[in-house]
């Protein structure tokens, strides 16, 4: 199911953003107003939002639907912020790596609820991981290190 959600989770954004003409702002709040409406109709049924253990079948369906829409997330706000704001991939990488940071943080020194703190870890992850192997990979005129990806994917694989 994760092979599924992968593969979908980019079409979803590009439909958003190139056929239906959202852009990735729009997109982007559209996603997560639709994982924000996943996540309270889970709750709401079943007052809890862990992922462990997931017991029954109807949890797991609210469990894939909130992944599909988070990994959509995740996609278009990586897009947005390099299309939209300008950042550059590093820029992007600092960024969405500070904000990973900022939840580490408040994770051992607050009380706030840790599914909340996963969930933003999660959402970030991909726009991260996706910023550095472009800042790994693309050509230097375009900001990048021009590694190439054999070497991009060995860095990424050595340092992540």
């Amino acid at each position: 199911m994760i092979v599924d959600t992968t593969t979908v989770r980019t079409e979803i954004s590009d439909f958003m953003d190139r056929i239906l003409g959202f852009g990735y702002l729009l997109g982007s709040s559209v996603l997560f107003a639709s994982l924000l409406s996943v996540l309270a109709i889970w709750y709401y049924r079943y007052k809890r939002l862990s992922i462990y253990p997931i017991t029954n079948s109807k949890i797991e369906l609210f469990y894939w639907v909130a992944i599909l829409f988070s990994t959509s997330l995740r996609t278009a706000f990586g897009d947005f912020l390099s299309d939209n704001i300008g950042l550059s991939y590093i820029q992007g990488a600092m960024v969405t790596s500070g904000v990973i940071i900022f939840v580490i943080v408040i994770y051992y020194f607050t009380k706030l609820n840790q599914i909340l703190l996963f969930w933003i870890a999660f959402i970030f992850t991909r726009p991260f991981g996706a910023t550095f192997g472009d800042f790994l990979t693309k050509p230097l005129v375009k900001g990048g290190m021009d590694f190439g990806t054999l070497p991009a994917s060995g860095i990424h694989c050595y340092y992540l």
